[in-house]
């Protein structure tokens, strides 16, 4: 009789497999080098992740909630025939989308600017100071404010979240009461999310466009040009094109030679009534890295203050905050003697006073072509801190964000810069950036984080050595 041992069922031969202790060896070795592979990737991942949060937060802050009680008198940059609202986020908005059109339309006497949001409270706006609104939505709705012949919508953090619904409703019904719309860089998202682009051609910042043509089909989306204009809805391309976009819709308003004389007061580079629309088709590239760096690694960059004062021009507080909030080479706060400053036009910003200001590794004043020009008090409050007074200008004390961009370039490095401008959409083939320096805080960073990362991957063999060796005591 034949055993059917070693067979199965079928007649086969069932084969099984013996493990050695040399296979078992191995396969735990493999296991650990897994596993610490495994936890080093991930250490990399969440201090990236934290760096992000942290730039992040400190890009986002919420400012104090109550209204405008104490505030200076809060009122449109004049009696202009024209009415200009320039509305502002409840989840964060882009400050140069706001401040710039706003420089752009208060510039002439043509046009009555004032800014709005769904509530009095000041409005965050990110990496820079809070601006406090002159009306609410409701006091267009009641008669209160003038109603608007143009709406400036700028980018938001949350465009189609329900933090903005009061402004989406509030955007479409001035649409349909015959306002003109001017959608700045990613105000287009805000605008796409009311419906009122559907059917029409439109554009928005370059990083975006890709994301809204898959969300918003319905919309004509354009790239590689400046502004685009459909009827009564005009939309820009990133940040600082706002200012040409701006500088179109009054041309159709009050006429070529009042545009033609506000243009050349902001002087933007290029910009003339005949200059073409079309600008270069931008993506991130290798270039960026010094930038995605700096977000992913903030800490210890340095805490730059901005002194503002009564009177500072809004796109001179544009140029000073938005090249630091778009290259995350250093945290700006706005700083000042009183709690708030009324910009050259009126608008009201909200500022940390300087008797309560964090510690600063450098002090610089927008406006300012030299170091004489700087403020006495703002330069006395420097040197009581201890800390250079600069003055916020480029070479020959150029101003605007050609100063801005010629400065970071001059105290951070040339790329950085030249990838700031390029988030902002600004041109500068005109400007001859300074090489600057070579920062060492991000590469010592990322080797101590490396290195943490290696240790936290080790921890598995470290473990695995000590169970072998307490194993190994308890044999003897």
């Amino acid at each position: 009789m034949k055993s059917n041992a070693g067979r199965t069922h079928g007649g086969s031969p069932h084969v099984h497999r013996i493990e050695t202790p040399l296979m078992a060896s191995r396969s735990r070795r493999l296991f650990y080098s897994a596993l610490s592979v495994a936890l080093s990737l991930t250490a990399v991942a969440a201090l990236a992740f934290a760096g992000a949060a942290v730039a992040d937060a400190q890009s986002h802050v919420t400012p104090p909630q109550r209204g405008q009680q104490g505030f200076p008198a809060n009122r449109p940059s004049s009696s202009g025939e024209i009415v200009v609202a320039v509305v502002l986020g409840s989840s964060g908005t882009v400050g140069s989308d706001v401040l710039a059109p706003y420089e752009v339309f208060a510039s002439s006497p043509e046009f009555s600017v004032y800014t709005i949001a769904a509530q009095a409270d000041p409005a965050p706006v990110d990496g820079g100071p809070a601006i406090v609104p002159t009306y609410t939505f409701e006091d267009v709705r009641s008669g209160r404010a003038r109603k608007p012949d143009v709406v400036v919508v700028p980018a938001v953090g949350a465009p189609e979240g329900p933090e903005e619904t009061a402004m989406r409703e509030w955007i479409v019904e001035q649409s349909g009461s015959g306002a003109r719309i001017l959608g700045v860089c990613n105000g287009s998202n805000v605008l796409a999310g009311t419906g009122i682009l559907d059917g029409h051609k439109a554009t928005g910042h370059w990083s975006r466009l890709g994301y809204l043509k898959k969300s918003h089909p319905q919309v004509h989306w354009s790239e590689g040009l400046r502004y685009v204009q459909d009827g009564m809805i005009t939309t820009t391309a990133g940040v600082t094109s706002g200012i040409p976009g701006a500088l179109k819709v009054m041309e159709d308003l009050a006429g070529a030679d009042e545009a033609e004389r506000v243009g050349r007061l902001m002087n933007y580079p290029g910009w003339s009534l005949t200059a073409s629309e079309s600008i270069p088709v931008q993506s991130f590239a290798l270039s960026d890295i010094p930038v995605g760096l700096n977000a992913l690694v903030p800490w210890f960059r340095p805490t730059i203050a901005v002194g503002l004062f009564n009177g500072v021009g809004e796109a001179d507080v544009a140029s000073a905050f938005e090249v630091y909030n778009m290259s995350f080479a250093a945290r700006a706060v706005p700083i000042a003697a009183t709690e708030t400053v009324t910009t050259k036009h009126g608008m009201v910003l909200l500022t940390i006073p300087e008797t309560r200001a964090p510690q600063v590794d450098r002090v610089i004043a927008p406006g300012a072509a030299r170091g004489e020009d700087i403020n006495r008090q703002l330069r006395d409050w420097a040197a009581s801190r201890n800390v250079p007074a600069d003055a916020f200008a480029g070479a020959d004390g150029v101003l605007g964000f050609d100063g801005a961009l010629e400065y970071l370039a001059q105290h951070t490095d040339r790329a950085t810069a030249l990838s700031a401008a390029k988030m902002i959409d600004y041109p500068t083939t005109h400007l001859n950036l300074p090489a600057g320096g070579t920062s060492v805080r991000v590469p010592v960073l990322i080797v101590l984080g490396l290195l943490l990362a290696i240790l936290i991957g080790a921890l598995p063999a470290v473990a695995r050595s000590a169970v072998r060796r307490r194993a190994e005591g308890q044999m003897k």
